[in-house]
């Protein structure tokens, strides 16, 4: 049977260009700083993003996890969207490795936090509160349509951060494809964070591996937290010569996942007994919320399932699908067809 795998772009393969790289690639001892093809990724990332240092890992979890580390100390507070990764999908780690604790707002349909409920959240001096250190941001947004936050909005995070003295981490995944959806590049957006992680192995394509990004004071402090986490890889060139094909090579192409994804969503609000949102679809990714009484995301994505559409439930009446390489427009087309043949046989049921 033919499958379409929508369920994330944690799902692409790497290029043939990605293992000719990891089979030819120079290696030594990273955590001695010597494996030179690490080196010169983490060169490359820090420069893409306009940092002055970076630091290669095995995942954004612990990307994201060393930023709270080294902003943080134990009972110190961080200030987080409710519908963020780190505190949705991480398993807690900032406050069962961190002792970091988590102030949660409400994130808003386009994946930010109101300016002035930050502001409020930040503790004045009081021997009885935790103290403010981090604010933490995520772009683009997963849980929120994958919503790409603005130049605008970024730069008064920034502005609150320096009036109350806090940093400013930002969980960039899938920055990438913010800077595609805002026609702007990837170091504009990471201008206004202290640090920033990106992951190399969703839509780029790398088998495995993130970069965190920042100064250079702050990623010799994540250094030490890697150790800490078993994150030392050793000859990781191996890894690195991916992400190296990553940055060079597939980030230009993120617009193509873009389109599919636009295309994925009109194709189908046509269909009678789900709602998309192609208002909202921006990047790679397209929600679809079940209508029909009967039928919840696990029946919707067993159905879809058995026709050759894999998608992930997010929730008890939504599902969400992505689009990534090497997923072409005729596979979109072809996903729209199944869900039209799934849902008209769902619609029979409920009448009869």
């Amino acid at each position: 049977m033919r499958i379409v795998d929508l369920r994330s772009d944690t799902l692409t393969k790497p290029t043939p260009e990605m293992r000719k790289a990891m089979a030819e690639a120079e290696v030594g001892d990273d955590v001695f700083g010597e494996d030179p093809t690490v080196n010169r990724l983490e060169e490359m990332a820090a420069k893409r993003l306009g940092k002055t240092a970076s630091l290669f890992v095995p995942s954004g979890t612990m990307a994201n996890l060393i930023a709270v580390l080294v902003h943080c100390g134990r009972g110190d507070e961080m200030i987080l969207g409710d519908q963020s990764h780190t505190f949705c999908y991480e398993q807690g780690g900032s406050s069962a490795v961190a002792a970091v604790h988590p102030r949660i707002l409400r994130n808003r349909e386009d994946g930010t936090l109101d300016i002035e409920e930050i502001e409020a959240a930040i503790r004045p001096e009081n021997i009885h509160f935790p103290r403010t250190r981090l604010i933490v941001l995520e772009n683009t947004h997963n849980r929120c349509h994958g919503a790409a936050l603005g130049m605008g909005y970024l730069a008064q995070v920034r502005d609150l951060a320096d009036r109350y003295g806090v940093t400013f981490h930002m969980d960039g995944a899938r920055l990438f494809n913010a800077a595609t959806a805002l026609g702007v590049e990837a170091a504009q957006i990471a201008a206004p964070a202290d640090s920033v992680s990106i992951c190399l192995s969703k839509g780029l394509c790398a088998p495995v591996g993130s970069v965190l990004c920042g100064k250079t004071e702050f990623i010799q402090e994540a250094r030490r937290a890697r150790k800490l986490l078993g994150g030392g890889m050793r000859q990781a060139g191996i890894l690195a010569a991916a992400g190296i094909v990553a940055l060079t090579e597939m980030v230009d192409r993120l617009k193509e996942d873009h389109a599919n994804a636009s295309a994925l969503a009109v194709g189908l609000a046509e269909i009678e007994g789900i709602r998309t949102y192609p208002e909202r679809v921006t990047t790679n990714m397209v929600y679809i919320d079940v209508k029909l009484e009967h039928m919840t995301a696990i029946d919707f994505m067993e159905r879809l399932k058995g026709q050759g559409m894999l998608v992930l439930p997010t929730a008890p009446k939504r599902v969400r699908v992505v689009t990534h390489y090497p997923l072409t427009l005729e596979d979109i087309h072809h996903a729209v067809g199944i869900v039209q043949s799934v849902m008209k046989e769902a619609r029979s049921e409920a009448i009869s």
